[in-house]
């Protein structure tokens, strides 16, 4: 059943705001996926906070006009599906990234990253970057060595003195 134009402007305004308030876009060819495979992609997705959306071109092309891009759409072959990251910058291209190399019917197109638009070979750079969990546990435990360095120290004195006292336990009985 075709959509109304009422229909369509929801559609332009919802991804309008998605593409203003996302901190990463990501633009993907899904067309040959089965349900199922969707499913799954969707599935992942709203684990891991990613709005995913998918449009036509031409609706889409609209919406990154009012949200400020240029894009070329009709560049894209295919249909479109559009990953909204709203919390990280990495997330989503790390998501599409690894369930295009799973299905081989899915191609990165490029995506927007702090207000431009990367191609899809920056889109795979950014995929390989660690995630801010990650950045965050590297983090704790760089400032956390020095501390269980100094304590191993501490505790490596200890055990040597409990040694002499040992040994000299033994020489006096």
């Amino acid at each position: 059943m075709a959509k109304t134009r009422v229909q369509k402007e929801e559609k332009v305004q919802k991804l309008a705001d998605h593409v203003k308030s996302a901190k990463a876009v990501v633009f993907a060819n899904f067309q040959g996926l089965s349900v199922q495979e969707t499913e799954e992609l969707r599935a992942t997705c709203r684990k891991n906070n990613i709005v995913i959306s998918a449009s036509k071109k031409t609706i889409l092309k609209r919406a990154l006009s009012e949200g400020g891009f240029d894009v070329d759409t009709k560049a894209f072959s295919g249909g479109v599906a559009t990953a909204f990251g709203m919390e990280d910058e990495v997330t989503p291209a790390q998501i599409i990234a690894t369930f295009a190399k799973k299905h081989e019917l899915m191609t990165i197109f490029g995506g927007i990253l702090e207000g431009s638009f990367i191609n899809a070979a920056k889109v795979k750079e950014l995929s390989q970057l660690p995630s801010k969990e990650q950045l965050y546990a590297q983090l704790v435990g760089t400032i956390n060595a020095p501390i269980s360095g100094f304590v191993t120290v501490l505790a490596g004195n200890l055990k040597g003195l409990v040694g002499v006292l040992n040994n000299i336990k033994e020489q006096k009985a």
